[in-house]
């Protein structure tokens, strides 16, 4: 297994070499400093020569014994293990203090929360930044090109970033050129991917009996000659594969490195493709003694064929009675004939849903996307103890889509003038970033080490650019859709155009650190940035954030350094103050003519006049988030046990709300401002051991737990109140507004159900004790938890024998709950599951777990209310590794991956984990058109030349 002090990490290039007691703390301190709590054992180099462990702190670097904050870091091949498209997926329960909330849906991007969700309606995703450069995902990134992987998360490391740190920040570096001469790495695998959990679901049969007793009436037949498995015919086995080549070397004046990749996913929704292919370029010239430029580019190109997630839904509730086509070729629909079984023909449809496979087949859409991001940077050395450091980084994005819809009818659709629609759009952005400082670092009598970093930042970011045309009455065949010199305007088949160039958003900056470590075990830090933004009016455009951290290494104290058991001892805190830009804006709104707006002068309209029609707030600006925090960190029993505990208090106290003025202010559109508070405390505790039995096997076991407390302080009145969580049927599952208040946010709020009323329905709590229950009352609901857990769990083991070496990671999520939304959408003649139409109340079996079968729309209730409860083993690797097995083969390495093989959980429905778009008021946390968690079987192949 590979040493975790090895040169995948950025190191300092000196060694203690007359200290070696020192130099062991230092070496040992990465296991106990960062809260995930990753170890490895520590079995190839002696320990004089440990190089010490550092961590980026923004803005450069820091030993991590004299550091005062609470940031983690990853090491690359604990990223790159799990073979996933996105980085951040894989960092999932290795990290305390760190949510991640992903889905296995091929481009999707994972909903991050570093120490719990502190906003409402404003960004809440962590910022990245990837080489220096401010981005929002990682969704171009070859997770092969990553060498380190920076959380920070308490607002003493976060305040440098200023107006950007309030969701946390997570820095990743990008590998460069290493060894002498050329070194060629290949690294490749294949895999297939299945549904990791099926719902099962009753067969024809069954349907027919549930249903009949639902309508009251012998409507289908108990002895169908159909029996559709619905989510069989939308899914197939997905295959995807990756293939990754580098180059890289270095030389006295250069270090480079080139990276090719793809990745090519048949997902197992059929027709759901998804291509992804990157370059990177990273390259380093030393031009003269204490000169250092820095190029970086990468390139990424994303090919998708999506189809609608919808399908799952529809899969599930389409009856098993509805052939996948009727004998004559068309798409089977739900229609019953009067022998009781689906027939083209007959009095109606018995449910409103369509046809899965036909949703799927008849959808034609294509998305094309490229990103560029790069950069050039100056390290210079002016005198000694002090560095220039000048970095120029840029993005540009650009992304196209068609969507073709072929107007066929399917059977049983109302006559209508059926025609095709081509949707077309195009949108592109380009960011750019200007940083420049000066790091000054100097030892004074031998116990005073001072380190200073002030510097000046410039962003610009373009805003989206989009364009959006609508044509109909085309041609089938795209060859045809869009020919030169045709006047769509003209012959009237152009329905609908929209362009839009949003606002460009400029930031300066200005920051300053100060860093004091007294003989070697007395740490002081202090930050300060300073931010203006041109999105916010004069007089809140600037900002100030300062942060402050203390430390004290009380195993270098004199009655400590001798012992035997304790080898590091570390104390830490801090307080801050953070910021978030990314929030609703008050944009003036115009309107004109109308009633009540035009003007006229004897009787005579002469004027059509124009007003304000929205509530504007002058001293609307960012988010701002303070938090206090501590920690200790510990090594014993020469640092085979390490660990770390941290504690946290972290307030946003005027989030930025909607709100409408009371009474007639002749305001008719919601504006923003600061209206309430949110609150998260917790605690983080990592723990590892480590260790070697005898010479060829060596282990390390570590686990991280967090816990977070996420409450609604307060909000103020006339805020708007937002019913989310809409199930598309009229019923919603969400509330903001006053009544939330001391709740966690994103709360459902239902109407309780209480067993079964004398004919076999729902009974629900008549909570106001009025008389009054169920949809009649809608005050009778309560809120009943929120989706977002309350705590997590991460388990990871690394095991070596000799060349062998085997990993397991898992994570676990508890304390809170999801909505079963695509079962609580069910009306009559939709599917249901087996237990439902197995196990329902009837008069002779009154304590069922299920209601009388019911034609009706349900109420959102908490019988659709599931616990979310999970533990799953993220994934299996085992790997045999062959030293120089050939000439010109440095390295071959087999292994074989199982990823996400296992699953505990309480959910009846596909997948507890539910992140939708990652909305708390919105449809996270509600099992509908959701893609379902996956179980995928890797085998690869890792070379080196």
């Amino acid at each position: 297994m590979t040493n975790t002090f090895d040169l995948y990490k950025i190191k300092l290039n000196y060694m203690k070499q007359t200290n070696l007691k020192y130099s062991c703390l230092i070496a040992v301190l990465y296991f106990g400093m960062n809260v995930n709590g990753q170890t490895t054992p520590q079995d190839t180099l002696p320990k004089e020569q440990k190089i010490e462990e550092v961590v980026m702190i923004g803005y450069g670097t820091r030993k991590a014994v004299d550091n005062t904050t609470a940031i983690s870091s990853l090491k690359a091949d604990e990223v790159s293990k799990t073979k996933v498209l996105n980085a951040t997926q894989a960092i999932q329960g290795k990290i305390a203090g760190v949510q991640v909330t992903a889905s296995d849906l091929p481009g999707s991007t994972p909903t991050v929360f570093i120490r719990g969700l502190g906003t409402v309606a404003s960004k809440r995703s962590p910022l990245y930044v990837v080489d220096g450069l401010f981005v929002e995902n990682l969704n171009n990134i070859n997770t092969n090109d990553i060498l380190s992987y920076d959380v920070l998360k308490d607002a003493s490391a976060l305040a440098i970033y200023g107006n950007r740190g309030a969701n946390g920040v997570i820095i990743i570096t990008t590998k460069s050129g290493r060894g002498k001469g050329l070194n060629v790495e290949y690294d490749g695998f294949i895999g297939v991917r299945n549904p990791l959990r099926k719902v099962k679901m009753a067969g024809s049969n069954l349907f027919s009996y549930y249903n009949n007793i639902a309508l009251q009436t012998t409507k289908f037949s108990q002895d169908q000659p159909v029996n559709t498995d619905w989510f069989d015919e939308i899914t197939r086995t997905g295959i995807y594969n990756q293939h990754n080549v580098s180059l890289s070397g270095s030389s006295d004046k250069a270090k480079y490195f080139l990276s090719l990749n793809n990745y090519d996913e048949k997902s197992i929704l059929k027709g759901s493709d998804y291509n992804r292919a990157t370059v990177r370029t990273n390259n380093e010239f030393r031009i003269a003694k204490g000169i250092i430029v820095s190029q970086n580019l990468s390139v990424a190109f994303t090919n998708t064929t999506p189809k609608p997630l919808g399908a799952f839904t529809t899969a599930y509730r389409q009856s098993p009675i509805v052939p996948v086509r009727f004998a004559d070729g068309q798409y089977g629909v739900s229609i019953v004939g009067q022998d009781g079984f689906a027939s083209p023909i007959g009095t109606g449809r018995f449910n409103d849903q369509g046809n899965p496979l036909a949703q799927l087949e008849l959808n034609n859409e294509r998305q094309k996307a490229m990103q560029l991001q790069g950069g050039i940077k100056l390290d210079a050395d002016i005198v000694k103890g002090l560095k220039l450091t000048s970095q120029f980084s840029g993005e540009y994005y650009h992304y196209k889509n068609y969507a073709f819809d072929n107007g066929v009818r399917l059977i049983g659709q109302p006559a209508a003038s059926f025609t095709n629609q081509l949707t077309n759009n195009n949108e592109d952005y380009f960011n750019w970033q200007l940083t420049n400082y000066l790091t000054y670092n100097k030892v004074f009598a031998d116990v005073h080490n001072v380190e200073i970093t002030a510097g000046t930042e410039t962003t610009f970011k373009s805003g989206y650019n989009r364009l959006r045309y609508v044509r109909q009455g085309l041609s089938g065949n795209s060859s045809y859709w869009n020919l030169q010199d045709l006047d769509y305007v003209a012959n009237g088949s152009l329905k609908n155009f929209f362009s839009s160039d949003e606002n460009e958003n400029r930031t300066v900056s200005y920051f300053g650190r100060a860093q004091y470590k007294l003989m070697n075990r007395y740490l002081l830090t202090a930050t300060i940035r300073r931010d203006g933004s041109s999105q916010f009016a004069e007089g809140k455009k600037w900002g100030n954030f300062p942060s402050f951290g203390a430390g004290w290494i009380v195993s270098e104290e004199s009655f400590l350094k001798d012992n035997n058991i304790i080898n590091l001892l570390k104390i830490r805190g801090g307080w801050g103050r953070l910021g978030n830009q990314d929030v609703s804006l008050n944009v003036p709104t115009l309107a004109s003519g109308g009633e009540g707006y035009n003007y006229s002068f004897g009787g005579t309209l002469n004027s059509n006049g124009t007003t304000n029609n929205q509530l504007l707030d002058p001293n609307l600006g960012w988010e701002i988030t303070e938090e206090t925090s501590g920690g200790i960190d510990f090594a014993f029993l020469d640092s085979r046990l390490s660990g770390s505990v941290d504690l946290y208090n972290k307030i946003t106290k005027n989030i930025v709300l909607a709100s409408l003025p009371p009474g007639p202010a002749g305001i008719g559109i919601s504006g923003f401002s600061h209206l309430g508070q949110v609150s998260n405390k917790g605690v983080e505790i990592s723990l590892g051991w480590q260790d070697k039995v005898g010479e060829n096997f060596s282990y390390a076991i570590n686990g991280n737990y967090s816990y977070n407390k996420n409450n609604l302080d307060k909000v103020f009145a006339n805020v708007n109140i937002i019913q989310g969580g809409s199930l598309g049927n009229g019923e919603w599952t969400k509330y903001f507004g006053e009544l939330a208040v001391d709740q966690p946010l994103g709360s459902f709020y239902l109407w309780e159900a209480n067993g079964y009323d004398a004919n076999g329905n729902i009974a629900f709590v008549d909570t106001n004790g009025n008389g009054i229950t169920g949809k009649q009352d809608a005050t009778d609901r309560k809120f009943f938890g929120s989706y977002i857990p309350k705590s997590t769990l991460g388990i990871n083991i690394d095991l070596r024998y000799k060349n062998v070496d085997l990993a397991i990671n898992g994570f676990g999520a508890f304390g809170h709950s999801v909505y079963n939304g695509k079962k609580a959408q069910r009306i009559s003649g939709d599917n249901i599951e087996y237990d439902v139409a197995t196990n329902f109340w009837t008069p002779s079996n009154m304590s069922a777990q299920n209601p009388v079968p019911s034609a009706g729309i349900p109420a959102a209730s908490t019988y659709f209310l599931e616990s979310g409860d999970f533990f799953r083993v993220n994934n299996i690797t085992l790997g045999y590794n062959f030293a120089k097995p050939v000439e010109h083969i440095s390295s071959l390495r087999f292994y074989v991956s199982a990823i996400n093989p296992f699953i505990w959980q309480k959910f009846s429905g596909f997948t507890p984990e539910l992140n939708a778009n990652g909305n708390p008021y919105e449809l996270a946390g509600v099992e509908l058109d959701a893609y379902p968690s996956l179980r995928s079987f890797v085998f690869g192949v890792n070379i080196k030349f």
